[in-house]
């Protein structure tokens, strides 16, 4: 289950998806988001979903990959369908057992609140399958740096950032490879209650815990030893331009909420 945790991976590519400016790219993302929220009708989902099957077929990224991806989330998919299904009222009634009614409305509900969610989550891999987190830093600090003036530390929360999803697929692997040594020793992770399952993985949390807070301080001594200062006069080896793609990029961004409000309005 571990090695289905795609997010902070970032595949190389020289695609045109890959070559766009990351600022771009995050504020598309943003367009996405809202585009999703604002859908009414079954046909601003398949318009979403049309928009992000072009994105991943020109980014050259394997649907496969982001299938993968969505695997950890089923239990958060399925328990939020059920609760929509079970807890959305209305007189349309498919099914009474009981204290247990079932509605069309309830059905409906569940449903798209599964496509939002995956739909949502698949777009958000994209955005990391097609920008290294440097750029995103970079795009970020640049987005926020606005707030400079009221003394809102922007750099450092894109440092911040920028650290944490690098550090997500080590983590990752970290646990797997703490998991494989419990398991040589004898451990049961998988098998039992609840609540031994959970003490199951004290031995799991602890030795993680240390290698996070160690992977930490020597992530600190390198900066140090290497004078790193960052914010302000700190230079970029890659300069931020935008080019003729980006703005292309945003007129279909604009296009795709344009079609979402369109097919909410007529309950297509």
């Amino acid at each position: 289950m571990l090695k289905d945790i795609t997010l902070g991976q970032y595949f190389p590519g020289d695609t045109v998806v890959h070559r766009l400016d990351p600022r771009t790219k995050l504020l598309l993302t943003l367009v996405y988001i809202a585009a999703l929220f604002m859908v009414g009708s079954w046909g601003g989902y398949a318009l979403c979903f049309a928009a992000l099957a072009a994105v991943t077929a020109v980014s050259h990224i394997r649907p496969r990959a982001l299938v993968k991806g969505l695997k950890p989330l089923v239990f958060i998919v399925v328990f939020t369908a059920v609760l929509n299904l079970f807890f959305t009222g209305g007189d349309d009634i498919l099914f009474r057992w009981k204290f247990i009614r079932v509605t069309w409305t309830g059905l409906e509900r569940a449903v798209s609140m599964a496509i939002r969610i995956l739909l949502l989550v698949s777009g958000t891999f994209l955005l990391t399958y097609t920008t290294s987190p440097l750029a995103i830093t970079d795009a970020l600090e640049r987005l926020l740096s606005p707030l400079k003036k009221l003394h809102v530390p922007v750099y450092e929360l894109s440092l911040m950032m920028c650290i944490a999803l690098r550090f997500i697929p080590t983590l990752i692997e970290e646990t797997d490879r703490i998991m494989s040594a419990q398991k040589a020793r004898g451990a049961d992770l998988e098998t039992g209650s609840l609540v031994e399952r959970a003490k199951a993985l004290l031995p799991l949390l602890i030795p993680l815990f240390v290698s996070s807070f160690r992977r930490a301080d020597e992530l600190a001594l390198a900066m140090e030893c290497r004078c790193y200062n960052g914010g302000e006069g700190r230079t970029r080896m890659k300069q931020l331009r935008m080019a003729w793609q980006d703005a292309a990029a945003f007129a279909l961004g604009a296009a795709l909420m344009a079609g979402v409000l369109l097919l909410r309005r007529l309950g297509i």
